[in-house]
């Protein structure tokens, strides 16, 4: 799962990259709107983090102009602006849920996973299927709840997977969402991770689309 930050407090964006590195996710981060606006505009991403008093651009006008611009990617606002009126205005023009500066990490951190897991679909922090639970908050994977080790990349693609339970999931789509903007992206290697996961899950949840893509669902369902 990949998220964008738009935060012009360097401490404060390396701090929230740090714990959402460490949670699992794919992190890119803008210091002001106008890059902000562009990165949101431009690349796919599960969720955004958005402060509301930038340099270049505010807050609020990036948000109205994606929306403007039909991207329903859940925002995030993040602000020291803490009066009623400023936050409906937030969530007037478009965001999804809104936390007010100074704040604790594990709040943000609860707070993204809850707007992923809405946006997919899905309401509970535990993702299962057939016998595979993801747990969302730990970061850890069960099958039949005998804990299995993968890594880093290997959990992003069956993070990603899980929350899409049930649709065609492209080589390309897998690679936008796994990998940050800087890393030297490969598709290729997306079917060398789903091979690895394959085995290590030992069940059959993860199906070949031939020239289409992968699909997550249990095989033994129905």
């Amino acid at each position: 799962m990949r998220i964008l930050i738009v935060e012009d407090d360097a401490e404060l964006a390396r701090q929230m990259k740090s714990q959402l590195l460490e949670a699992g996710y794919a992190v890119d981060h803008a210091d002001n709107g106008e890059d902000g606006h562009f990165l949101g505009d431009t690349e796919p991403y599960d969720a955004i983090i958005l402060d509301l008093g930038l340099p270049v651009m505010d807050g609020t006008s990036i948000l109205k102009r994606w929306r403007n611009q039909g991207h329903t990617v859940p925002v995030l606002i993040l602000t020291a602006r803490d009066s009623w009126n400023d936050k409906v205005e937030g969530l007037d023009a478009g965001a999804d849920d809104y936390l007010t500066k100074p704040f604790v990490m594990e709040e943000l951190l609860a707070r993204v996973r809850a707007l992923i897991r809405r946006a997919a679909g899905q309401s509970s922090p535990t993702l299962d299927c057939g016998p595979v639970t993801l747990d969302t908050r730990g970061g850890r994977v069960y099958v039949d709840g005998t804990a299995v080790k993968l890594t880093a990349q290997e959990f992003k693609l069956l993070s990603y997977m899980m929350h899409h339970e049930g649709k065609v999931i492209s080589r390309t789509e897998l690679t936008e969402h796994i990998y940050d903007q800087d890393f030297d992206r490969d598709s290729n290697t997306i079917e060398v991770f789903v091979n690895r996961v394959r085995k290590k899950l030992g069940v059959p949840v993860l199906h070949t689309e031939r020239g289409l893509g992968y699909r997550l669902e249990w095989a033994g369902k129905g």
